[in-house]
C-alpha cells in the first residue's frame, strides 16, 4: 500500500449553499453561430449523475448531482481551493438535514463545487441548502515519491484508486488517454488546486479518433505532455491526470471538464487503461 503524508493532513470545515441557476444573456451562441436555450450549470440536477456519459445531454456544462457556491466571494475561494474530491459532504438545513454525500468535482469560472447525493435525498434537496464538507486533501504527498503533486484528492480516494510505483513511475488506472493538443478552456489559469479544463469537442472527429465518444462523469483521464503544478500548461514530457466533472459544451474552446488529481513536471506518471478508471466505481455511487 501507497505511503502518504495523510496523518498529517489537515480536516477543516467549508460551507456553500446549493446555487440557483443564473443566465447572463437569453440565448447562448454555439461554436456555428447557433442561438441556443437550454440548461447549463448551477442547480439540482435530478436526471444526470456521475457514471454518466458526458455527451448526448440538451444541455451545456451540465453539472452532475448538486452545485454549491458561497456567495461570499473570499469564502468561496476557500471553499473550492480546500474541498477535495472524494471529501464527505453533509447536509446541515432543510428538510435533507442529516444526509451525507460525496464531492466529486471543482468546475471553474462558476466557481462550484459538485456533489453526489442518493437519490431519496435529491428529492428532498432544495436550493439554498446549506452543505458543510470535511475538506481534506491540499498538501497530500506520497512520502517516497516527490516527483508526482497531487491536488484535489481526498487521501482517502487516492488508497481507493491505488495507483502503482513501478519502475520510477506512479502508474495511474486510467479510462481514457487525452491529446494535450485538445486540452482549451482554463489554459494559463494560476493554480491546478481549484476549478478545471476542457477537453474541447469542436472538431468531433479527433473525439471519434482518440475513442472519446464514451467519456462518462468521473472518468479518469491521463494528459500526456501537460504541467498543472504551477497552473495548466502545455509542457513536452510532462504528465498529468484528471476526473471528469461536467458535460460537453456548445461553446467554441469548450467541452467536458477536468479538474486534476496528479501532475508530475518530469513525467513520472504512466497510464493503465481500465473500465472501471471511474470515482463512481471507486466511491461505489448508485
Amino acid at each position: 500500500m501507497l505511503k502518504t503524508n495523510k496523518d498529517k493532513l489537515v480536516i477543516i470545515s467549508v460551507i456553500g449553499q446549493i446555487a440557483s441557476p443564473t443566465r447572463r444573456q437569453n440565448y447562448r451562441l454555439d461554436h456555428l453561430g447557433q442561438a441556443t436555450v437550454f440548461p447549463g450549470t448551477g442547480g439540482i440536477t435530478y436526471n444526470v449523475k456521475v457514471g454518466d456519459p458526458v455527451f448526448g445531454w440538451v444541455g451545456d456544462h451540465i453539472e452532475p448531482g448538486v452545485s454549491v457556491k458561497n456567495k461570499d466571494e473570499s469564502e468561496n475561494r476557500a471553499l473550492n481551493l480546500y474541498t477535495c474530491i472524494g471529501n464527505k459532504a453533509y447536509v446541515i438545513s432543510g428538510e435533507a438535514k442529516g444526509s451525507i454525500g460525496i464531492v466529486t468535482g471543482k468546475h471553474g469560472g462558476i466557481e462550484h463545487v459538485l456533489i453526489w447525493f442518493p437519490r431519496r435525498v435529491i428529492e428532498k434537496l432544495a436550493i439554498g441548502d446549506n452543505i458543510q464538507i470535511r475538506a481534506c486533501g491540499q498538501g497530500l504527498q506520497i512520502t517516497s515519491f516527490p516527483e508526482v503533486k497531487f491536488f484535489n484528492l481526498d487521501p482517502d480516494l487516492l488508497l481507493k484508486i491505488n495507483p502503482q510505483l513501478k519502475n520510477g513511475y506512479l502508474e495511474f488506472p486510467v479510462a481514457h488517454i487525452i491529446p494535450p493538443v485538445l486540452m482549451g478552456s482554463g489554459l494559463g489559469s494560476e493554480t491546478a488546486a481549484s476549478g478545471d479544463y476542457d477537453i474541447t469537442t469542436q472538431d468531433y472527429k479527433t473525439i471519434i479518433d482518440n475513442k472519446l465518444q464514451n467519456l462518462r462523469f468521473g472518468d479518469l483521464v491521463y494528459l500526456p505532455d501537460t504541467d498543472n503544478t504551477y497552473g495548466r500548461c502545455y509542457k513536452q514530457g510532462a504528465a498529468s491526470v484528471g476526473i471528469v466533472v461536467h458535460s460537453d459544451c456548445v461553446i467554441a474552446g469548450h467541452g467536458p471538464g477536468v479538474t486534476t488529481i496528479a501532475t508530475s513536471a518530469s513525467g513520472k506518471i504512466k497510464p493503465k487503461i481500465s473500465k472501471n478508471a471511474n470515482i463512481a466505481y471507486y466511491l461505489q455511487l448508485e
